[in-house]
């Protein structure tokens, strides 16, 4: 669990400086993101964690903290590892 939300963090902290990011943070709030942070972070899931973002994983909700993120992620492997 923490391997997973330290790797998110570390690509996170590529676009935050020295903002000491928590889990539960608003990247979107805090203004980490743009429109192409925002493909790069789609990008970096699918191919650190091995699985496609689908049109409807597509919402801030999924995407606004590091903790968003996991569970994002906790949800897709369950799936994926059921299928």
């Amino acid at each position: 669990m923490e391997d997973i939300k330290l790797k998110i963090r570390q690509f996170i902290a590529q676009y935050s400086g020295d903002y000491d990011l928590q889990d539960d943070d608003n990247i979107f709030s805090l203004s980490f993101v743009n429109s192409m942070f925002a493909i790069q972070l789609v990008l970096f899931i699918e191919k650190e964690f091995q699985f496609t973002v689908e049109n409807e994983d597509l919402e801030f909700d999924n995407f606004k903290s590091i903790n968003s993120i996991y569970n994002l992620l906790q949800k897709k492997m369950v799936i994926s590892v059921q299928t």
